[in-house]
């Protein structure tokens, strides 16, 4: 179980994502920088205890219609090899010392929880309080069979979109895969190839949808071969909470 510190972060979170959303491809602002604030969002837990795991949904209000965007981010105590280009900033926790964070669609250790977080593995977890589950953050699952044994071997692709992220995943059925700290480590097997692996898709720039208990199939967007989808919530700036897709899981190619 993650330890939340409430402690100091210099830069903050959202002094560094100021600097890198602008330079993403589904940010929508108008060219001014971004005031951003945090709306929502939800942590999860790395197994080996390593790796911090938030999927931050923060608000821009620098422009006439604010926009509100779903940031997952990992938080590492040394760079992740082979990751440059998703390294988000550096900051200092007044705990842990130096932080490197990063676009957590690059990291294996993110997409691994959120994979165990569609098959009911892992729990969300607040992202104010240790040990304290969030229970706004709902699954909705289409056809748990299709991939419930899976598990990741490796980020194949990261490709970025005008609305969102698509993570292309190699995966194996073997029963005594294990995650490890910066990889994801396979004993006993091998990977499936992407092709007939999984994939996921975050959504970036968030849309409310209708209802809080619509099944996945109704919030997805259509589109062949779903298996399941994640909700969350986040609240605007007069208070009013809503409701969308902050991810979903298909074959690999569908």
């Amino acid at each position: 179980m993650a330890v939340i510190h409430h402690t100091t972060l210099k830069p903050t979170k959202l002094e560094v994502l100021t600097d890198w959303l602008p330079g993403q491809p589904w940010f929508r602002g108008e060219h001014r920088p971004p005031q951003l604030t945090k709306a929502g969002g939800f942590r999860l837990d790395d197994p080996q205890g390593e790796v911090g795991i938030e999927c931050l949904v923060v608000t821009d209000r620098s422009g006439a219609v604010p926009r509100s965007y779903f940031v997952p981010l990992t938080y590492r105590g040394a760079p992740l090899d082979g990751a440059e280009q998703a390294l988000v900033g550096t900051t200092r926790h007044g705990v842990l010392g130096k932080r490197w964070i990063y676009d957590g669609a690059h990291d294996p250790v993110f997409a691994a929880e959120l994979l165990a977080l569609f098959q009911g593995r892992a729990v969300p977890q607040s992202q104010n309080d240790s040990g304290t589950r969030d229970d706004s953050v709902t699954r909705h699952v289409e056809d748990a069979a299709a991939f419930g044994s899976s598990r990741v071997v490796a980020v194949v692709t990261v490709a970025h979109d005008a609305r969102g992220t698509g993570l292309a995943l190699a995966t194996t059925t073997a029963p005594d895969a294990e995650q490890a700290s910066g990889a994801v480590v396979v004993a006993k097997a091998s990977p499936v190839p992407a092709s007939g692996g999984l994939g996921l898709r975050l959504a970036r720039l968030l849309e409310p949808v209708a209802g809080a208990g619509v099944a996945a199939g109704d919030v997805a967007a259509g589109g062949p071969g779903l298996l399941g989808a994640v909700t969350g919530v986040w609240r605007s700036g007069d208070g009013a909470e809503h409701r969308g897709v902050f991810a979903t899981l298909r074959p690999s190619g569908a």
